[in-house]
């Protein structure tokens, strides 16, 4: 096998043309950043085609341990996922990477791949930083435009796309139980979550208590950031990794998105939002991000002074919720 590649270039060739055609020869394999829950790469061939190779492979998930533990209501990993939620935002227009082939035979290799396309473009950070801020007006628009649509589409039923699930009553107890955990997680590492240990789950308590119920839910994308949307050369915005999506609260979005973008979100305000779910999903947000990049910094992620960074911010913010 191609060290660069998590198949043989023989088996990469055959798929190709099983998929595009006979006319289809490889020409150039390429490994891009594909975060922490997938490896990508960018396939060219000599006839000017371009697209690209998506392998969800547990072994090399930072998140394995999690993943292999966790139900599967709450699994966000794993390529019939993304199959169901590409399918569904192309159903009801949200641009994003058309789906070429999905392989979960697993008969050859031990995972899911899949061909999807190439969007030739910049991740929307780069846009984001841009001194210009009227330049960039009409694509944040876009985006905005894009997140609000995809939250409109509305069920009375939260989860994934193709599930219906009767184990809690509401989707924001899921967050109140990964919370806990986190909690006891972060307070081994930290020392002011140890010694604070009883006061910030006190403070996740009292913030639950205030949200009623609820039985409409919109569409999210579930860690909808910057680095989420390619921009193509057109300014056409397209969202990407998009397994974790499924129906839920989109005050849940919404407080990510405040971190997010910061300055910019004002381009997803909406008037309709439970103030309540919005405190309780931002304090668990802080938490959340805490113990997701210490797992990272643990688990020998590259970019070690960047999870720091995002540790000691994350952690403050959490701690400034039971300060005063």
């Amino acid at each position: 096998m191609d060290n660069t590649l998590h198949m043989t270039r023989t088996d990469l060739q055959s798929y190709i043309k099983e998929v595009f055609g006979a006319g289809y020869i490889v020409s150039n394999v390429t490994q891009m950043q594909g975060g922490a829950q997938k490896v990508v790469y960018k396939v060219d061939c000599d006839n000017g085609f371009t697209c690209v190779l998506y392998v969800w492979d547990l072994a090399l998930n930072y998140f394995q341990k999690e993943i292999e533990n966790e139900d599967l209501h709450s699994r966000s990993y794993g390529g019939d996922l993304f199959e169901q939620n590409n399918k569904l935002l192309t159903e009801i227009g949200i641009p994003t990477p058309a789906l070429y082939d999905l392989n979960r035979e697993r008969s050859r290799y031990p995972f899911d791949y899949a061909l999807v396309e190439y969007v030739e473009g910049k991740k929307l950070d780069a846009y984001i930083n841009q001194t210009d801020k009227e330049a960039n007006y009409e694509l944040f628009q876009q985006v905005g435009n894009m997140v609000g649509k995809m939250h409109a589409n509305e069920r009375d039923i939260f989860g994934k796309v193709n599930e219906i699930r009767n184990d809690i009553k509401q989707c924001h107890e899921l967050q109140m139980q990964k919370s806990k955990a986190d909690l006891r997680y972060i307070s081994q590492y930290i020392d002011n979550f140890k010694i604070n240990h009883n006061k910030l789950l006190e403070k996740l308590q009292e913030l639950e208590s205030r949200i009623t119920y609820r039985n409409r839910y919109g569409f999210t994308h579930g860690e909808l950031g910057p680095d989420h949307f390619i921009v193509n050369n057109k300014l056409v915005p397209y969202v990407i990794d998009i397994e974790g999506a499924e129906f839920f609260d989109i005050e849940y979005e919404h407080a990510f998105l405040h971190i997010r973008f910061g300055d910019h979100y004002h381009f997803f305000d909406n008037d309709t939002l439970d103030p309540y779910r919005m405190l309780f999903y931002q304090y668990y947000h802080h938490i959340s991000l805490t113990a997701g990049f210490l797992k990272l910094l643990h688990r020998g992620f590259p970019n070690q002074q960047f999870a720091e960074s995002i540790i000691k911010h994350q952690s403050e913010n959490a701690l400034s919720f039971i300060k005063g």
